[in-house]
């Protein structure tokens, strides 16, 4: 009941929900980062290809906890090759 209560009042949030999927594929990507791969071998990794589409790995370089562990340089260098 309480779903559907939650829906009633905001239709649209799964638009904006994250995926556990997505989230799993952040936490990857920042621990991948910090272990020294650059982001441009990272986001085309079988491991992340295989998980999330074109757009899910768009707005997953939209992350602000992705950018601030990447850096904005590297996330922008990267979406300008995808």
């Amino acid at each position: 009941m309480l779903r559907v209560g939650s829906f009633v009042r905001n239709p649209f949030s799964f638009l904006f929900a994250k995926s556990a999927k997505e989230e799993h594929v952040a936490e990857y990507v920042i621990r991948e980062h910090h272990a020294g791969r650059p982001l441009t071998e990272i986001v085309t990794d079988h491991y992340v290809l295989n998980r999330l589409s074109p757009q899910q790995i768009a707005r997953l370089l939209e992350r602000e906890d992705v950018i601030r562990a990447v850096g904005h340089d590297d996330v922008e260098s990267v979406r300008q090759q995808l």
